[in-house]
């Protein structure tokens, strides 16, 4: 690791071959091609019918996370089952009752166990 400024660390990206420096993770030409490939939420399936049938339904059962019992649900998490596991499994991932109300901590948490890479990760 390499300081070039006062209070600043900088790591080279993480995409090998790469020699670009970067504050973490991914040089910002990478980090932009990845959010490329991702695509947007609503190209990811969280649509208008996502929020309307699986997020506010699951928010308003759970409005408190089931984590941490003390802060307020922010975030309708698929579980079990990712998202991505109910459509391979021909699984509806509008349906309530494969989700579970989470604050915005517990999710970030969450998501990077049980998803590194997220959707970018296909």
């Amino acid at each position: 690791m390499i300081t070039l400024t006062r209070h600043r660390a900088y790591t080279i990206c993480t995409v090998p071959g790469c020699p670009e420096y970067t504050t973490g993770g991914r040089c910002e030409d990478h980090r932009r091609e990845a959010e490329q490939r991702r695509g947007t939420a609503r190209q990811c399936g969280y649509d208008r019918t996502h929020e309307r049938e699986f997020r506010a339904a699951v928010l308003a059962r759970d409005p408190v996370c089931v984590l941490c019992r003390t802060a307020p649900s922010k975030h309708a998490d698929h579980y079990p089952l990712s998202r991505r596991e109910l459509v391979a499994a021909d699984r509806d991932p509008n349906d309530p009752s494969s989700g579970r109300g989470l604050c915005a901590s517990r999710h970030g948490q969450e998501t990077a166990r049980h998803q590194p890479g997220g959707w970018a990760n296909r």
